[in-house]
């Protein structure tokens, strides 16, 4: 694998460091990967949202940007594949207390909703719950849509970090409207192609379906790793018209147990992305050793380095990554910290290869 080096960049990203710095000492500040910069000198700008009213089996995802942000200080700064992506400048902003209200208010409503498995027709309270985490849901999607489209009218590169994977919509909608004809690469467990889940239409397990139904500025999106999914979900797909492309875990697993390169299937699945690529990313999408507390584990998946090397045949295909999230991320009850940990990690490569990304110059691609 072979990339070019950072320093292609230029010099201008370096002088956004305050003399003195030291990228190989540890953590020397509050910011994300322990970095100095705001938002409006940095050339990443990630978007926080702490989010899961709809999450079904196991909560803590809201607890994701805080989990990312602590681990991120662990990350070394210096990437052999991506050489300085810091010196771009990455900013987190704050969390948005707003957000905050409304996902505790969210939780709070969906929680009997979801005891009683989305069936609410002619129980006026449960009705009115989820009316409730919908309408909230919809305020949510607006508030991320402003928030990504006003950073991406500024020229930066704008990332989110959820939360549940519901949270991103907003901001693929914002990246699909400046990007018409955006492809979303998407890796997961599960195909979040499910048509309003226990009733919540802005469900975690709904994100796709409510990207190729309501973003016409989505071409097309390539799924990687998905081994869980309904009879239905698979009908969307086949169905789809090629509008989705599913390269699914058991096809992986079984092509390299014949001995077909993993990059060479990865490969494969890129060539059905046009040229401005968005990566969505569920952390379960991973194996399971890698993200135990996710909320829904599944086996299989992909190691850390397959993941790296899926972002990186992206770059190297010439095609160009504007913009990205990572969701699903959740510290154990205890605290644990190892989801933060790999999460943060995973996100430092998605930094280095989409700044990479945009260094080189674009072929279009159909």
């Amino acid at each position: 694998m072979t990339t070019r080096p950072f320093e292609s960049l230029g010099q201008a990203s370096v002088d956004l460091l305050p003399r003195g710095f030291d990228p190989g000492a540890p953590a020397q500040g509050d910011g994300i990967f322990g970095l100095p910069h705001g938002p409006d000198e940095a050339r990443i700008v990630l978007i926080p949202v702490p989010w899961e009213p709809t999450t079904s089996y196991g909560r803590g995802t809201a607890r994701g940007p805080a989990s990312i942000l602590h681990g991120s200080r662990q990350v070394d700064l210096f990437d052999a594949q991506t050489g300085r992506p810091y010196a771009a400048g990455i900013a987190m902003l704050p969390v948005d207390p707003e957000i905050v209200a409304w996902n505790a208010e969210a939780c709070a409503a969906s929680e009997p909703v979801i005891a009683a498995g989305g069936e609410v027709v002619g129980d006026a309270d449960l009705e009115a719950r989820l009316a409730r985490v919908n309408e909230l849901s919809q305020k949510l999607n607006e508030r991320v849509f402003a928030i990504a489209a006003g950073w991406l009218a500024q020229g930066k590169i704008v990332g989110v970090i959820g939360g549940d994977h519901s949270t991103p919509f907003g901001a693929i909608a914002a990246h699909a409207e400046r990007f018409p004809g955006l492809g979303v690469l998407h890796l997961d467990a599960h195909a979040d192609l499910r048509d309003a889940y226990e009733g919540f239409t802005d469900s975690h397990a709904s994100i796709m379906f409510n990207v190729i139904e309501r973003l016409p500025g989505v071409a097309r999106v390539v799924q990687v790793g998905i081994r869980d999914f309904s009879e239905a979900e698979h009908a969307v797909i086949t169905g789809s018209g090629g509008r989705v492309v599913t390269l699914f875990d058991h096809e992986i697993a079984r092509r390299s147990f014949e001995g077909e390169p993993f990059g060479t299937i990865a490969r494969a699945a890129i060539e059905h992305l046009p040229q401005h690529v968005y990566l969505s990313f569920d952390i379960d999408g991973l194996d399971p050793a890698l993200c135990p507390h996710t909320g829904t584990p599944v086996p299989g998946g992909l190691g850390f380095q397959q993941a790296a090397a899926l972002v990186a045949y992206v770059q190297e295909s010439g095609r160009t990554i504007v913009g990205f999230d990572l969701c699903e991320v959740a510290p154990g009850p205890d605290g644990e910290e190892w989801n933060g940990n790999v999460g943060a990690r995973l996100l430092y490569k998605m930094i280095g290869f989409t700044l990479l990304s945009q260094a080189a110059p674009a072929t279009e691609k159909a």
